[in-house]
């Protein structure tokens, strides 16, 4: 149970407060913008970009593209992507439009999200594999 002890839970702490932070202010951001109405497009960059990111990072840990120390892995992958994406949030705002009776789109936000997700994530193993050589 060493991994219990020590820093690593230091490190998802701190990557959690970025990642928190982060999708908070994104939130704020489209709010102010488009309105509270178009919120659900927050959730759905948070969620797709986060995708990108924790596939970016996975990918360049597990093919050793580039060394990658465990508490970076972690403060990145599990910390701020735990805490930036929100599937939670996701699944809420989906249930609304069904409740409201905007079943179609609900729908269309359900699935293209999980497509949004998959095709970033499909991305970040791209941008992990052709950005550096080996």
């Amino acid at each position: 149970m060493n991994f219990f002890r020590g820093r690593y839970g230091l490190f998802v702490a701190i990557g959690a407060i970025f990642g928190a932070l982060s999708r908070f202010y994104i939130a704020e951001l489209i709010d102010s913008i488009f309105g509270q109405e178009w919120g659900f497009w927050a959730t759905f960059f948070v969620n797709v970009s986060g995708c990108l990111i924790i596939a970016y990072i996975f990918t360049m840990v597990k093919e050793n593209i580039r060394i990658v120390a465990p508490e970076l892995g972690l403060m990145i992958a599990t910390g701020f992507c735990g805490s930036y994406t929100t599937f939670s949030t996701y699944s809420l705002e989906v249930n609304k439009f069904l409740e409201q009776g905007n079943v179609t789109f609900g729908l269309i936000y359900w699935l293209g999200s999980v497509l949004g997700g998959i095709m970033a994530l499909k991305i970040g193993v791209i941008l992990a594999r052709t950005g550096f050589p080996r």
